[in-house]
Parts: C-alpha cells; structure tokens; sequence
C-alpha cells in the first residue's frame, strides 16, 4: 500500500489539504485582518473534504478504478476550490487600502498536481495488470 507511489503522492494531498491551510495565509482583507481557511467554514469543509477523498483513496489501493474515480473527484472539489480563491482574490479590494493575496491560496494548485500524479501511476499500474492477464 505505501510503497506505491500514488501513495506517497497521495499523502501529501492529505497533508497539503488538512494541516497547511490552517497555518498559511489565505488573504489579507482590506481591514487588514489576516484569514486562514479557519476563518471560513466553506473553505475548512471543502479543504477537509479533499483530506478525506485523499485518505479514502489510500485505503482503496485493492480497487485501483474507484482509487482513480476518487481523485478525479478529488481534483473537481480543488478545482472549485481554486475558482472560489480566484474570485475571491478578484474581488478583494485595494483601492484605498492594500490588501494581499496569501499564499495559502496556490494549496489547491499543489493538490491537483499531486492528484494528477498519483492518477498517472494509478493508470501506470492498471496498464501492467492488464498486460500480465494476457500473457495467461
């Protein structure tokens, strides 16, 4: 189970989604009062969500097929994740006073890569399966 490498790839989505977010910056709003993904449960719920999809996808290495539909759900929960900070970060004003993007933001960028990743060696190893049930 850990000695693959979607494992491993895996984890860190675990990691990136239910340990950074709450200690890395998200933004900075214009009161300059700093927001961690603690601060909006939206944002919390969805960052655990993708821990937990992440974690059951470990779990599920006997059955590589629902290990991959796992992370492309995965990938679709980051990816709205990722359009919530777009639009959020579009709408932060900086007129009179400056606010800032933290980087806490590019979490959900690092999880789909490492998402990507662990569906390739997932494909990876479904591909050799398959190719040794033919040689039989």
């Amino acid at each position: 189970m850990i000695q693959r490498i979607q494992s491993i790839y895996l984890l860190l989505v675990v990691l990136l989604g239910a340990l950074l977010p709450f200690w890395l910056v998200l933004w900075v709003d214009a009161a300059g009062a700093v927001v961690f993904a603690k601060n909006e449960l939206a944002v919390s719920l969805a960052f655990y969500g993708s821990a937990v999809l992440a974690a059951l996808a470990i779990f599920r290495f006997k059955d590589r097929k629902s290990q991959f539909v796992l992370n492309r759900l995965n990938m679709i929960l980051n990816l709205f994740l990722l359009g919530f900070f777009v639009y959020r970060s579009l709408n932060l004003s900086g007129e009179a006073l400056v606010s800032e993007k933290g980087i806490g933001m590019l979490i959900p960028v690092f999880s789909i890569v490492f998402l990507v990743l662990a569906n390739r060696a997932i494909k990876k190893d479904e591909d050799l399966v398959k190719s040794v049930d033919r040689l039989r």
